[in-house]
């Protein structure tokens, strides 16, 4: 396997550790959280700059205002909450007062999709790719590692407008290379195959590479992708590996309606249609469980992208 870890990092810390970067080059980086402070990583940029730090409590709403008068005034505020709080519970916030006038706010998410884990279905949010990706103007980042996600914190207080960054809660195998450029937009090739294209986003780019490493085994040769930016979609890379494969599988942990695996649907009904096959939660709210058996039970795994790459390759003319 080409890809392979020493350490498992939960990725909430890779953006705690990127956005006390950031603000380490750039003065005008602020941040706000809502009473999650801790669970955020957000207590050493809260140490090493408390003047641009704001605890605004349990109020997200306020928080999504705050930081709009913040951008406003030319400050660049990353907002710091669960992925659930940062869009489900504060959308008409950000919809009118940070994407109608595309100012430059940082909507930092943690705790997303099913690997919350214990929580249970309530704080579980399935839908927040979707619903971001829908704003005009927005862009959405998914990365998939503690390498990339603070790769991608930095990447994101250089970029102009208005960014959803949504990352997670567990330990999670830190694989991707620690000095690796994030560009805004552009997948990465990690694997080359011939006979089908795996794209998968955030937690699932490791069950992807786990399911291709068995798949080569009998003799499957798979393209695996990392598209860390939802929005705007990379279709040059995606059309590139399609055109060679003829066949593809997305791989998300978000509901198969509303995520990469309908931008990617899209794209290739309008520009190249072949089969694919959706690796997501179908149409569900979560529970209360461990990461593991959540990923098993709702067929987010790699062993459910070993099958649906079967059943794509089974479709192929």
């Amino acid at each position: 396997m080409k890809y392979t870890y020493t350490e498992k990092k939960d990725t909430r810390s890779g953006f705690g550790d990127g956005l006390l970067e950031a603000a380490k080059k750039n003065e005008n980086v602020v941040a706000l959280c809502a009473d999650l402070t801790g669970s955020l990583k957000m207590d050493g940029f809260e140490k090493e700059f408390p003047e641009r730090f704001f605890q605004v409590g349990i109020a997200e709403a306020n928080m999504i205002g705050i930081a709009a008068g913040l951008a406003t005034g030319g400050k660049i505020p990353f907002t710091g909450t669960f992925a659930n709080f940062s869009t489900g519970r504060v959308y008409d916030q950000i919809r009118q007062s940070v994407a109608y006038s595309n100012k430059n706010v940082k909507i930092a998410a943690s705790h997303a999709g099913l690997t919350l884990g214990e929580d249970g279905a309530t704080h579980q949010i399935l839908e927040d790719l979707g619903l971001m990706k829908m704003l005009p103007g927005m862009t959405v980042i998914n990365p998939c590692d503690y390498n990339q996600t603070k790769a991608a914190t930095i990447a994101v207080a250089e970029h102009e407008g208005p960014v959803y960054l949504r990352f997670g809660r567990p330990k999670w195998p830190v694989f991707m290379p620690e000095d690796q450029p994030f560009e805004i937009g552009k997948g990465i090739l990690l694997e080359e195959g011939t006979d089908v294209t795996i794209v998968a986003t955030g937690h699932l780019v490791w069950e992807a590479l786990v399911a291709a490493d068995e798949l080569e085994k009998e003799g499957v040769s798979c393209e695996v992708i990392n598209i860390h930016t939802i929005k705007p979609l990379d279709e040059e890379i995606i059309l590139k590996s399609i055109a060679k494969t003829r066949a593809i599988v997305t791989a998300e942990e978000h509901n198969i309606f509303g995520g990469l695996g309908e931008s990617v649907a899209r794209l290739v009904t309008t520009k190249d249609p072949i089969p694919q096959e959706f690796v997501g939660t179908q149409d569900t709210f979560g529970e209360s469980a461990t990461p593991e058996e959540l990923m098993v039970k709702y067929g987010i795994d790699s062993k459910t992208i070993v099958e649906k790459v079967k059943a794509v390759i089974s479709r192929k003319k």
